[in-house]
C-alpha cells in the first residue's frame, strides 16, 4: 500500500484503464421527453479488491440543476467478461453483463429491478469506447412502452 492507496487488484485486467474522474457533456433524447444537454461527472475508483466503484452524476447545462445520478460496481467475470450493477434514485436497479476488449465495453441488461413507484424500464444497453483519456458512450433503453432505442450520448475526458 502506498500513500495513494492500494494497488489495483490484478483481476481487474483491462478495467484498470477506466479508473479516474471523467467529466464532459452529453445529450439526451427519447420519444417521451424533450431533448436536452447535460454535464456529467463519472468517478471510477477502486479499493484494492476485484471491482471498480461507480459514481455518476449529471446536471442541466441550461441552469445547473441536478438531473440524474447512479452508484454501483463494475467487476470482471469470466475471461473478458464484465458485470455492472447500478442503483438509480428513480427506483431502478440495473444489472448488466458484457465484455471489455480493446477499449470497448459492451453491456446488456440481464435483470432490471423496479420499485412500485419507478417508471417502467425493461432493457438497457451501454456501449463505452475508451481512447486514451477520452471515454465516449451511448446508452439505449426500452422504457415506458417504447422499444430499445438510444437515449444518451456523451463524451467525457479524464480530469484526474
Amino acid at each position: 500500500m502506498t500513500d495513494l492507496g492500494p494497488e489495483p487488484h490484478p483481476a481487474l485486467g483491462d478495467l484498470v484503464a477506466l479508473i479516474g474522474i471523467w467529466t464532459g457533456h452529453g445529450r439526451g433524447f427519447y420519444p417521451t421527453i424533450a431533448s436536452f444537454t447535460y454535464g456529467e461527472e463519472l468517478r471510477l475508483g477502486h479499493v484494492g479488491k476485484p471491482f471498480l466503484t461507480w459514481a455518476q452524476r449529471t446536471w442541466s447545462l441550461e441552469d445547473g440543476r441536478p438531473l440524474h445520478s447512479e452508484v454501483g460496481y463494475l467487476r470482471p467475470s469470466a475471461p473478458g467478461g464484465v458485470e455492472l450493477v447500478l442503483a438509480h434514485p428513480t427506483g431502478v436497479v440495473e444489472v448488466t453483463e458484457g465484455t471489455m476488449a480493446a477499449g470497448r465495453l459492451e453491456l446488456r441488461s440481464v435483470n432490471i429491478g423496479l420499485t412500485t413507484t419507478a417508471k417502467e424500464v425493461s432493457q438497457v444497453t451501454r456501449t463505452m469506447e475508451l481512447e486514451g483519456d477520452t471515454l465516449s458512450y451511448v446508452l439505449a433503453m426500452a422504457a415506458v412502452g417504447e422499444d430499445l432505442r438510444d437515449h444518451l450520448q456523451a463524451t467525457l475526458h479524464r480530469s484526474a
